[in-house]
Protein backbone atom coordinates (compact mmCIF):
# COMPACT_ATOMS: atom_id res chain seq x y z
CA UNK A 1 0.00 0.00 0.00
CA UNK A 2 2.80 2.40 0.91
CA UNK A 3 4.49 1.81 -2.42
CA UNK A 4 1.22 2.26 -4.29
CA UNK A 5 0.50 5.58 -2.60
CA UNK A 6 4.04 6.77 -3.17
CA UNK A 7 3.78 6.00 -6.86
CA UNK A 8 0.43 7.77 -6.92
CA UNK A 9 2.09 10.80 -5.39
CA UNK A 10 4.51 10.92 -8.30
CA UNK A 11 2.08 10.20 -11.11
CA UNK A 12 -1.32 11.59 -10.24
CA UNK A 13 -0.54 15.29 -9.81
CA UNK A 14 1.34 15.25 -13.12
CA UNK A 15 -1.28 13.24 -14.97
CA UNK A 16 -4.85 12.94 -13.75
CA UNK A 17 -4.86 16.20 -11.75
CA UNK A 18 -2.67 18.19 -14.14
CA UNK A 19 -5.73 19.45 -15.98
CA UNK A 20 -6.86 21.25 -12.81
CA UNK A 21 -3.46 22.75 -11.97
CA UNK A 22 -4.36 26.14 -13.46
CA UNK A 23 -7.62 26.18 -11.53
CA UNK A 24 -5.90 25.19 -8.28
CA UNK A 25 -3.34 27.95 -8.74
CA UNK A 26 -6.15 30.44 -9.21
CA UNK A 27 -8.01 29.06 -6.20
CA UNK A 28 -4.89 29.41 -4.04
CA UNK A 29 -4.50 33.07 -5.01
CA UNK A 30 -8.15 33.73 -4.26
CA UNK A 31 -7.85 31.94 -0.91
CA UNK A 32 -4.81 34.01 0.06
CA UNK A 33 -6.69 37.19 -0.81
CA UNK A 34 -9.54 36.45 1.60
CA UNK A 35 -7.56 34.87 4.46
CA UNK A 36 -8.13 37.87 6.73
CA UNK A 37 -11.88 37.73 6.02
CA UNK A 38 -12.01 34.07 7.04
CA UNK A 39 -10.32 34.89 10.35
CA UNK A 40 -12.71 37.80 10.93
CA UNK A 41 -15.74 35.58 10.29
CA UNK A 42 -14.44 32.98 12.70
CA UNK A 43 -13.84 35.54 15.44
CA UNK A 44 -17.36 36.89 15.04
CA UNK A 45 -18.89 33.41 15.30
CA UNK A 46 -16.64 32.62 18.25
CA UNK A 47 -17.79 35.70 20.12
CA UNK A 48 -21.46 34.88 19.40
CA UNK A 49 -21.79 31.09 19.80
CA UNK A 50 -25.13 29.29 19.58
CA UNK A 51 -26.10 25.82 20.77
CA UNK A 52 -27.54 23.09 18.53
CA UNK A 53 -30.80 23.89 16.71
CA UNK A 54 -30.46 27.51 17.92
CA UNK A 55 -27.94 28.77 15.34
CA UNK A 56 -30.21 31.51 13.97
CA UNK A 57 -27.70 34.36 13.92
CA UNK A 58 -24.99 32.14 12.45
CA UNK A 59 -27.35 30.86 9.75
CA UNK A 60 -28.46 34.38 8.83
CA UNK A 61 -24.86 35.54 8.30
CA UNK A 62 -24.07 32.47 6.20
CA UNK A 63 -27.18 32.86 4.05
CA UNK A 64 -26.49 36.54 3.35
CA UNK A 65 -22.91 35.75 2.38
CA UNK A 66 -23.91 32.98 -0.03
CA UNK A 67 -26.66 35.11 -1.57
CA UNK A 68 -24.21 37.96 -2.12
CA UNK A 69 -22.03 35.51 -4.06
CA UNK A 70 -24.93 34.63 -6.35
CA UNK A 71 -25.31 31.17 -4.87
CA UNK A 72 -28.80 29.64 -4.68
CA UNK A 73 -29.69 29.41 -0.98
CA UNK A 74 -32.13 27.30 1.01
CA UNK A 75 -32.58 28.09 4.70
CA UNK A 76 -34.36 26.42 7.61
CA UNK A 77 -33.10 22.98 6.64
CA UNK A 78 -33.20 20.62 9.66
CA UNK A 79 -34.24 23.53 11.91
CA UNK A 80 -31.53 26.14 11.23
CA UNK A 81 -29.37 24.63 8.49
CA UNK A 82 -28.32 26.51 5.37
CA UNK A 83 -27.67 24.86 2.00
CA UNK A 84 -26.10 26.69 -0.91
CA UNK A 85 -26.03 25.44 -4.50
CA UNK A 86 -23.35 26.67 -6.91
CA UNK A 87 -23.89 25.45 -10.48
CA UNK A 88 -20.74 25.50 -12.54
CA UNK A 89 -20.58 26.63 -16.13
CA UNK A 90 -19.88 23.11 -17.35
CA UNK A 91 -21.57 19.74 -16.67
CA UNK A 92 -20.10 17.47 -14.05
CA UNK A 93 -20.62 15.78 -10.68
CA UNK A 94 -22.41 17.17 -7.65
CA UNK A 95 -19.97 17.60 -4.78
CA UNK A 96 -21.15 18.37 -1.23
CA UNK A 97 -18.97 20.21 1.29
CA UNK A 98 -20.10 20.28 4.91
CA UNK A 99 -19.46 22.49 7.94
CA UNK A 100 -21.14 22.21 11.35
CA UNK A 101 -22.34 25.36 13.12
CA UNK A 102 -23.15 24.59 16.77
CA UNK A 103 -21.29 25.46 19.96
CA UNK A 104 -21.12 23.72 23.34
CA UNK A 105 -22.30 24.42 26.92
CA UNK A 106 -18.77 25.31 28.07
CA UNK A 107 -17.60 28.49 29.84
CA UNK A 108 -14.58 29.92 28.03
CA UNK A 109 -11.29 30.61 29.84
CA UNK A 110 -9.15 31.58 26.84
CA UNK A 111 -7.84 35.14 27.08
CA UNK A 112 -8.59 36.51 23.60
CA UNK A 113 -10.41 39.74 22.66
CA UNK A 114 -13.20 37.77 20.98
CA UNK A 115 -13.79 35.32 23.84
CA UNK A 116 -17.39 34.29 24.37
CA UNK A 117 -19.34 35.95 27.18
CA UNK A 118 -22.59 34.23 26.23
CA UNK A 119 -24.61 32.52 28.97
CA UNK A 120 -27.66 30.29 28.68
CA UNK A 121 -29.68 27.66 30.47
CA UNK A 122 -28.84 24.10 29.48
CA UNK A 123 -30.59 21.09 31.03
CA UNK A 124 -31.79 23.32 33.84
CA UNK A 125 -28.34 24.74 34.65
CA UNK A 126 -26.86 28.18 33.98
CA UNK A 127 -23.85 27.64 31.71
CA UNK A 128 -21.53 29.47 29.39
CA UNK A 129 -21.60 28.87 25.65
CA UNK A 130 -18.36 28.40 23.71
CA UNK A 131 -17.10 27.16 20.37
CA UNK A 132 -14.96 24.62 22.21
CA UNK A 133 -14.70 22.21 19.29
CA UNK A 134 -13.85 24.50 16.38
CA UNK A 135 -17.16 24.57 14.52
CA UNK A 136 -16.81 28.34 14.21
CA UNK A 137 -13.68 27.77 12.14
CA UNK A 138 -15.43 25.13 10.01
CA UNK A 139 -18.14 27.63 9.11
CA UNK A 140 -15.64 30.39 8.31
CA UNK A 141 -13.51 28.06 6.19
CA UNK A 142 -16.49 26.86 4.15
CA UNK A 143 -17.67 30.44 3.67
CA UNK A 144 -14.21 31.12 2.27
CA UNK A 145 -14.41 28.09 -0.02
CA UNK A 146 -17.77 29.33 -1.29
CA UNK A 147 -16.28 32.73 -2.11
CA UNK A 148 -13.30 31.22 -3.91
CA UNK A 149 -15.34 28.78 -6.01
CA UNK A 150 -18.11 31.29 -6.76
CA UNK A 151 -15.44 33.50 -8.32
CA UNK A 152 -14.52 30.60 -10.61
CA UNK A 153 -18.09 29.52 -11.38
CA UNK A 154 -18.03 29.65 -15.16
CA UNK A 155 -15.07 27.25 -15.31
CA UNK A 156 -16.36 24.73 -12.77
CA UNK A 157 -17.21 21.35 -14.30
CA UNK A 158 -20.00 20.41 -11.94
CA UNK A 159 -22.09 21.61 -9.04
CA UNK A 160 -21.07 22.33 -5.44
CA UNK A 161 -23.54 21.95 -2.59
CA UNK A 162 -22.47 23.82 0.54
CA UNK A 163 -24.02 22.24 3.64
CA UNK A 164 -23.97 24.30 6.83
CA UNK A 165 -25.32 21.92 9.43
CA UNK A 166 -26.76 22.54 12.89
CA UNK A 167 -26.57 20.34 15.99
CA UNK A 168 -23.59 18.12 15.24
CA UNK A 169 -23.04 17.88 19.00
CA UNK A 170 -26.60 16.61 19.40
CA UNK A 171 -30.04 18.17 19.37
CA UNK A 172 -31.76 19.38 22.54
CA UNK A 173 -33.66 16.75 24.49
CA UNK A 174 -36.89 15.90 22.71
CA UNK A 175 -35.78 17.33 19.34
CA UNK A 176 -34.34 15.87 16.15
CA UNK A 177 -31.34 17.47 14.57
CA UNK A 178 -27.94 17.28 12.97
CA UNK A 179 -26.82 15.36 9.91
CA UNK A 180 -29.39 12.61 10.43
CA UNK A 181 -32.24 15.10 10.11
CA UNK A 182 -30.61 16.87 7.18
CA UNK A 183 -30.39 13.56 5.32
CA UNK A 184 -34.00 12.82 6.22
CA UNK A 185 -35.03 16.21 4.79
CA UNK A 186 -33.30 15.45 1.49
CA UNK A 187 -30.08 17.47 1.64
CA UNK A 188 -28.31 14.86 -0.50
CA UNK A 189 -31.00 15.03 -3.20
CA UNK A 190 -32.21 17.58 -5.78
CA UNK A 191 -29.62 17.47 -7.20
CA UNK A 192 -28.34 14.10 -6.04
CA UNK A 193 -24.93 14.34 -4.41
CA UNK A 194 -22.18 12.12 -5.85
CA UNK A 195 -19.57 12.59 -3.14
CA UNK A 196 -19.10 14.57 0.08
CA UNK A 197 -16.01 16.08 1.72
CA UNK A 198 -15.62 17.45 5.22
CA UNK A 199 -12.88 18.49 7.62
CA UNK A 200 -12.45 18.91 11.36
CA UNK A 201 -9.92 21.25 12.90
CA UNK A 202 -7.69 19.70 15.56
CA UNK A 203 -6.07 21.58 18.44
CA UNK A 204 -3.47 18.86 19.10
CA UNK A 205 -2.17 18.41 15.55
CA UNK A 206 0.55 20.87 14.43
CA UNK A 207 -0.54 23.68 12.15
CA UNK A 208 0.28 22.95 8.51
CA UNK A 209 -0.54 19.26 8.77
CA UNK A 210 -3.50 17.30 7.42
CA UNK A 211 -4.33 13.86 8.82
CA UNK A 212 -6.61 11.18 7.45
CA UNK A 213 -7.52 7.51 7.73
CA UNK A 214 -9.08 5.18 5.13
CA UNK A 215 -12.08 3.16 6.33
CA UNK A 216 -13.22 3.46 9.93
CA UNK A 217 -11.92 6.85 11.03
CA UNK A 218 -14.14 7.85 13.93
CA UNK A 219 -16.15 5.47 16.05
CA UNK A 220 -19.78 4.49 15.94
CA UNK A 221 -21.37 5.51 19.23
CA UNK A 222 -24.30 4.10 21.17
CA UNK A 223 -25.32 5.51 24.52
CA UNK A 224 -26.99 3.21 27.03
CA UNK A 225 -29.09 3.29 30.15
CA UNK A 226 -28.94 0.39 32.61
CA UNK A 227 -31.51 0.09 35.38
CA UNK A 228 -30.88 -2.38 38.23
CA UNK A 229 -33.85 -3.17 40.49
CA UNK A 230 -33.27 -5.01 43.75
CA UNK A 231 -34.89 -5.00 47.20
CA UNK A 232 -34.59 -2.08 49.59
CA UNK A 233 -33.48 -2.65 53.20
CA UNK A 234 -31.82 -0.98 56.17
CA UNK A 235 -28.07 -0.63 55.68
CA UNK A 236 -27.51 -2.48 58.94
CA UNK A 237 -29.26 -5.59 57.62
CA UNK A 238 -27.93 -6.18 54.10
CA UNK A 239 -29.04 -9.83 54.19
CA UNK A 240 -32.61 -8.50 53.99
CA UNK A 241 -31.85 -6.75 50.71
CA UNK A 242 -31.06 -7.49 47.13
CA UNK A 243 -28.43 -4.78 46.88
CA UNK A 244 -28.48 -3.05 43.45
CA UNK A 245 -25.35 -1.06 44.31
CA UNK A 246 -23.25 -4.20 44.68
CA UNK A 247 -24.78 -5.56 41.47
CA UNK A 248 -23.98 -2.30 39.69
CA UNK A 249 -20.36 -2.47 40.86
CA UNK A 250 -20.03 -6.02 39.55
CA UNK A 251 -21.55 -4.99 36.23
CA UNK A 252 -19.14 -2.06 35.78
CA UNK A 253 -16.16 -4.34 36.24
CA UNK A 254 -17.56 -7.16 34.14
CA UNK A 255 -18.35 -4.86 31.21
CA UNK A 256 -14.62 -4.15 30.82
CA UNK A 257 -14.03 -7.79 29.91
CA UNK A 258 -15.81 -7.17 26.60
CA UNK A 259 -12.83 -5.17 25.37
CA UNK A 260 -10.18 -7.29 27.10
CA UNK A 261 -11.63 -10.73 26.34
CA UNK A 262 -14.25 -10.55 23.54
CA UNK A 263 -12.87 -7.93 21.13
CA UNK A 264 -10.07 -8.83 18.73
CA UNK A 265 -7.91 -5.86 19.67
CA UNK A 266 -5.45 -6.59 16.84
CA UNK A 267 -8.11 -5.50 14.33
CA UNK A 268 -10.07 -2.61 15.85
CA UNK A 269 -10.30 -0.75 19.15
CA UNK A 270 -13.44 -0.44 21.22
CA UNK A 271 -14.64 1.33 24.35
CA UNK A 272 -17.25 0.64 27.03
CA UNK A 273 -17.56 3.49 29.53
CA UNK A 274 -19.98 3.98 32.42
CA UNK A 275 -20.07 7.71 33.01
CA UNK A 276 -22.91 8.06 35.49
CA UNK A 277 -24.22 6.02 38.44
CA UNK A 278 -27.17 7.10 40.58
CA UNK A 279 -28.63 5.13 43.49
CA UNK A 280 -29.62 5.77 47.06
CA UNK A 281 -30.20 8.86 49.20
CA UNK A 282 -28.32 8.21 52.46
CA UNK A 283 -25.65 6.06 54.04
CA UNK A 284 -27.81 3.60 55.95
CA UNK A 285 -30.42 2.74 53.33
CA UNK A 286 -29.78 0.15 50.66
CA UNK A 287 -31.85 1.50 47.76
CA UNK A 288 -34.24 -0.40 45.55
CA UNK A 289 -32.85 0.91 42.29
CA UNK A 290 -29.63 2.03 40.62
CA UNK A 291 -29.43 3.75 37.22
CA UNK A 292 -26.29 3.91 35.09
CA UNK A 293 -25.53 5.79 31.88
CA UNK A 294 -22.72 4.86 29.54
CA UNK A 295 -21.26 5.06 26.07
CA UNK A 296 -20.09 2.35 23.68
CA UNK A 297 -17.66 2.95 20.78
CA UNK A 298 -16.86 0.65 17.83
CA UNK A 299 -15.37 0.78 14.34
CA UNK A 300 -17.30 -1.97 12.55
CA UNK A 301 -20.91 -3.06 12.49
CA UNK A 302 -19.81 -6.55 13.54
CA UNK A 303 -18.05 -5.24 16.65
CA UNK A 304 -21.01 -3.00 17.42
CA UNK A 305 -23.38 -6.00 17.34
CA UNK A 306 -20.96 -8.04 19.48
CA UNK A 307 -20.75 -5.30 22.12
CA UNK A 308 -24.51 -4.81 22.33
CA UNK A 309 -25.15 -8.55 22.69
CA UNK A 310 -22.44 -8.96 25.35
CA UNK A 311 -23.58 -5.90 27.31
CA UNK A 312 -27.12 -7.17 27.48
CA UNK A 313 -25.99 -10.65 28.52
CA UNK A 314 -23.54 -9.46 31.19
CA UNK A 315 -25.98 -6.97 32.69
CA UNK A 316 -29.02 -9.22 32.83
CA UNK A 317 -27.21 -12.37 33.95
CA UNK A 318 -25.16 -10.59 36.63
CA UNK A 319 -28.34 -9.11 38.03
CA UNK A 320 -30.14 -12.44 37.81
CA UNK A 321 -27.33 -14.21 39.70
CA UNK A 322 -27.83 -11.78 42.59
CA UNK A 323 -31.60 -12.05 42.57
CA UNK A 324 -32.07 -8.62 41.00
CA UNK A 325 -33.59 -7.52 37.71
CA UNK A 326 -31.94 -5.46 35.02
CA UNK A 327 -33.09 -3.49 31.99
CA UNK A 328 -30.73 -2.35 29.25
CA UNK A 329 -31.64 0.32 26.71
CA UNK A 330 -29.03 0.58 23.96
CA UNK A 331 -29.05 2.88 22.14
CA UNK A 332 -30.79 4.97 24.77
CA UNK A 333 -31.02 8.39 23.15
CA UNK A 334 -28.25 8.62 20.54
CA UNK A 335 -26.57 6.56 17.86
CA UNK A 336 -23.98 7.67 15.30
CA UNK A 337 -22.63 5.23 12.70
CA UNK A 338 -18.92 4.77 12.02
CA UNK A 339 -17.34 7.72 10.22
CA UNK A 340 -16.15 5.59 7.32
CA UNK A 341 -13.92 7.07 4.65
CA UNK A 342 -14.67 5.34 1.36
CA UNK A 343 -11.54 3.35 0.51
CA UNK A 344 -11.49 4.03 -3.23
CA UNK A 345 -12.32 7.72 -2.80
CA UNK A 346 -9.64 8.17 -0.13
CA UNK A 347 -6.97 6.61 -2.31
CA UNK A 348 -7.98 8.71 -5.31
CA UNK A 349 -8.09 11.99 -3.39
CA UNK A 350 -4.97 11.51 -1.26
CA UNK A 351 -2.73 13.11 -3.93
CA UNK A 352 -4.97 16.19 -3.78
CA UNK A 353 -4.33 16.58 -0.05
CA UNK A 354 -0.62 15.91 -0.59
CA UNK A 355 -0.46 18.56 -3.31
CA UNK A 356 -2.14 21.07 -1.02
CA UNK A 357 -0.12 20.58 2.17
CA UNK A 358 2.99 18.85 0.85
CA UNK A 359 3.39 15.08 1.09
CA UNK A 360 5.42 15.27 4.31
CA UNK A 361 2.57 17.14 6.00
CA UNK A 362 -0.18 14.63 5.19
CA UNK A 363 -0.12 11.87 7.76
CA UNK A 364 -2.05 8.69 8.44
CA UNK A 365 -4.11 9.04 11.61
CA UNK A 366 -4.91 6.33 14.19
CA UNK A 367 -8.60 5.55 14.75
CA UNK A 368 -10.42 8.21 16.77
CA UNK A 369 -12.83 6.94 19.44
CA UNK A 370 -14.78 10.18 19.30
CA UNK A 371 -17.81 10.21 17.01
CA UNK A 372 -19.02 12.46 14.18
CA UNK A 373 -22.46 12.69 12.61
CA UNK A 374 -20.78 13.27 9.23
CA UNK A 375 -21.17 9.49 9.23
CA UNK A 376 -24.86 9.82 8.33
CA UNK A 377 -23.89 11.40 5.00
CA UNK A 378 -21.30 8.69 4.39
CA UNK A 379 -23.97 6.02 4.79
CA UNK A 380 -25.66 7.44 1.68
CA UNK A 381 -22.80 8.63 -0.54
CA UNK A 382 -19.02 8.10 -0.66
CA UNK A 383 -17.30 10.54 1.67
CA UNK A 384 -13.88 11.66 2.86
CA UNK A 385 -13.48 13.28 6.29
CA UNK A 386 -10.04 14.56 7.29
CA UNK A 387 -8.41 16.65 10.00
CA UNK A 388 -6.79 20.09 9.85
CA UNK A 389 -3.93 20.78 12.26
CA UNK A 390 -4.21 23.97 14.33
CA UNK A 391 -1.69 23.56 17.16
CA UNK A 392 0.66 26.57 17.14
CA UNK A 393 4.16 25.73 15.94
CA UNK A 394 6.57 24.70 18.66
CA UNK A 395 3.92 23.69 21.19
CA UNK A 396 3.64 20.23 22.73
CA UNK A 397 0.55 18.35 21.47
CA UNK A 398 0.34 16.48 24.79
CA UNK A 399 0.00 19.75 26.70
CA UNK A 400 -2.47 21.46 24.37
CA UNK A 401 -6.05 21.82 25.62
CA UNK A 402 -8.29 19.22 24.04
CA UNK A 403 -11.60 19.81 22.35
CA UNK A 404 -14.70 20.36 24.53
CA UNK A 405 -12.69 22.12 27.25
CA UNK A 406 -12.71 25.76 28.51
CA UNK A 407 -9.11 26.30 27.35
CA UNK A 408 -9.56 25.00 23.79
CA UNK A 409 -7.43 27.11 21.44
CA UNK A 410 -6.55 26.96 17.75
CA UNK A 411 -4.06 28.76 15.53
CA UNK A 412 -6.01 30.79 12.98
CA UNK A 413 -3.19 30.58 10.43
CA UNK A 414 -4.45 27.04 9.78
CA UNK A 415 -7.62 28.26 8.08
CA UNK A 416 -5.91 29.08 4.78
CA UNK A 417 -4.84 25.44 4.39
CA UNK A 418 -8.39 24.30 5.17
CA UNK A 419 -9.85 26.54 2.47
CA UNK A 420 -7.31 25.36 -0.10
CA UNK A 421 -7.75 21.69 0.77
CA UNK A 422 -11.53 21.75 0.25
CA UNK A 423 -11.18 23.79 -2.94
CA UNK A 424 -8.58 21.40 -4.37
CA UNK A 425 -10.57 18.30 -3.48
CA UNK A 426 -13.53 19.83 -5.31
CA UNK A 427 -11.57 20.89 -8.37
CA UNK A 428 -9.64 17.63 -8.61
CA UNK A 429 -12.76 15.49 -8.27
CA UNK A 430 -14.42 17.53 -11.00
CA UNK A 431 -11.35 17.02 -13.17
CA UNK A 432 -11.47 13.26 -12.58
CA UNK A 433 -15.10 13.12 -13.66
CA UNK A 434 -14.80 15.16 -16.85
CA UNK A 435 -16.28 13.31 -19.79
Amino acid sequence: MKKLLLSGLLIVPLGLFAQTLVQKTEAAKRADAISSKVIAWRRDFHEHPELGNQEKRTAEIIAKHLQALGIEVNTGVAKTGVVGLLKGGKPGPVIALRADMDALPVTERVDVPFASKVKTTYNGQQVGVMHACGHDSHVAILMGVAEVLAGMQKNLAGTVKFIFQPAEEGAPVGEEGGAELMVKEGVLENPKVDVIFGLHINSQTPVGQLTYRPGGTMAAVNDMKITITGKQAHGAYPWSSVDPIVVAAQIVNSLQTIVSRNLNVTENPGVVTIGSIHGGVRSNIIPEKVEMLGTVRNFTKEDEALFIERIKTIVTKTAEAAGAKAEVKIPYSAHYPVTFNDLELTEKMLPSLQYTAGAANVKLKPPVTGAEDFSFYQEKVPGLFFFLGALPKGQDPLKAASHHTPDFFIDESSFDLGVKALCNLTLDYMGMKKK
